[in-house]
């Protein structure tokens, strides 16, 4: 994925000015920055929910958005959103899905409907339908929110994974947890990118 030079405001007050990056294949990279500073707006503008006043986002293949806070139907079960989801992408099973939810450690709520999960489980459903059609570039916003300290270390597990397969992983934050396990780390501050550890063999 490569962004180039994103602005964004809403009315006169500006959000993003001038965002530029590259989210290489293989990749597990972090911005962090504190809270109203833009990042769910960034996100957003990745994932191609919101339209940026100016600037340019390009994707290779198939991405996937885990927003910071779940869109579940509450009186579906966790078996029935992933089907709804395996029919939207036009997946033969849910194998894929299936390893995930082994991985964070929720299998046995299949059968549980997602108005009665905890928030942390509510979360692990978001995570897992954001990955099930196998993305090559995975955003992620804010997403070990009401993880336990084993999920919080799956979490980090599946996502070196993913990275080793040559997937793109962006985890955007309000901190900088574990900041030793990522590639590089960005800070957003005043509507623009700030290095904090560069990708590797970067100028």
């Amino acid at each position: 994925m490569k962004v180039m030079d994103l602005h964004h405001s809403y009315r006169r007050r500006s959000v993003l000015r001038g965002i530029d990056f590259d989210l290489p294949h293989g990749a597990l990279v972090g911005i962090v920055g504190e809270n109203g500073a833009g990042k769910s707006t960034l996100l957003r503008i990745l994932s191609g929910e919101l339209r940026p006043c100016r600037g340019t986002v390009r994707h290779s293949g198939r991405f996937g958005y885990c927003p910071q806070h779940a869109v579940l139907n509450d009186a579906f079960t966790v078996r029935q959103h992933l089907e709804f989801f395996r029919t939207a992408f036009g997946l033969a099973d849910l194998g894929h899905a299936e390893e995930a939810m082994d991985v964070l450690g929720f299998a046995e709520y299949a059968d549980v409907r997602a108005g009665v999960l905890s928030g942390g489980t509510r979360q692990k459903l978001n995570l897992t339908l954001a990955l099930m059609h196998r993305p090559q570039v995975l955003l992620l916003d804010e997403p070990y929110q009401g993880f336990d300290w084993d999920t919080y270390q799956r979490f980090w597990e599946l996502a070196a994974r993913l990275r080793d397969a040559g997937r793109s992983v962006l985890v955007v934050s309000h901190l900088a947890y574990d900041a030793e396990r990522l590639d590089a780390l960005w800070r957003l501050k005043d509507g623009t990118l700030q290095p904090v550890a560069p990708l590797a063999g970067a100028a």
